[in-house]
């Protein structure tokens, strides 16, 4: 087995700074090859060049959007890839961290964001699931007891509905039952699912320009991506006799 290298595969890494990018760079640090799916080809070279620098093996797989054909063409373009260095690959993890960021008033949704929030959050789960759950399925079990875990990246809005989040929570609501059902099918055959129930502000640029420079520096307030990247690391690390379907991470003075 120690020819072999562990591949992650991460959909969703915007430009780096959230959690994907932490995941990525993590998970790399103790030895995965790292395969990335995002929109923005430019951006998304970029991270993989930074993150390639450090001595990592990293390659970028743009798409257009996180529709169910964008994910599978995707898959099977990390698939047909030669990595560079010696050693067999087979996928261990798969992070699914794709999101959209729909709130509006129930009356002011149109049928194009409907359209983005079932792809994102359902349609390309869905198929990302498949493509990464097929790919277990050949592996041995590892020393922990399994074959591949798949991971899923959540928010509030998975566990309960508010103003402005009608389309944002039933996409989450969709991803988190997508997650469920299928740690309760794949466990069985020794493949961990996990759903990350992200409650609070993550430490990114989207988040400081919501919220201003003071997120920064309100250390009990905010979520630090690689804090979360970190317990992602965890779930994969559980063996078998003690398994997280789902873990709930959130900031020291999150009002819940």
């Amino acid at each position: 087995m120690s020819s072999v290298r562990p591949l992650i595969v991460i959909a969703g890494v915007g430009n780096g700074l959230g959690t994907g990018g932490a995941t990525a760079r993590l998970f790399a640090q103790v030895g995965y090859r790292v395969a990335l799916i995002a929109r923005g080809a430019d951006k998304l070279k970029n991270v993989a060049d930074e993150l390639s620098a450090t001595g990592a093996e990293v390659v970028a797989f743009p798409v257009e959007a996180y529709g169910y054909q964008d994910m599978t063409n995707a898959f099977a373009a990390i698939k047909a890839h030669q990595w560079p260095s010696a050693g067999a690959t087979e996928l261990r993890v798969a992070l699914y961290n794709a999101g959209v960021s729909v709130r509006k008033p129930f009356l002011e949704n149109t049928e194009k964001d409907l359209r983005t929030v079932t792809d994102t959050n359902f349609n390309g789960a869905f198929a990302f699931s498949r493509q990464a759950i097929q790919e277990f399925l050949k592996n041995e079990l590892d020393d922990k007891g399994k074959r591949g875990t798949l991971l899923f990246t959540g928010a509030t809005g998975s566990l309960r509905g508010n103003i402005t989040t009608s389309a944002f929570s039933a996409g989450k609501f969709a991803m988190r039952s997508l997650s469920q059902s299928l740690n309760k099918e794949f466990g069985p055959q020794n493949i961990h699912v996990a759903h990350a129930v992200i409650d609070g502000a993550i430490l990114t640029d989207f988040h400081l320009k919501r919220f201003g420079e003071s997120l920064r520096d309100n250390v009990d307030g905010r979520l630090d991506p690689a804090s979360i990247a970190t317990g992602y690391l965890y779930l994969v690390n559980q063996d078998r006799s003690a398994w997280t379907w789902e873990l709930d991470l959130r900031p020291a003075h999150e009002k819940w």
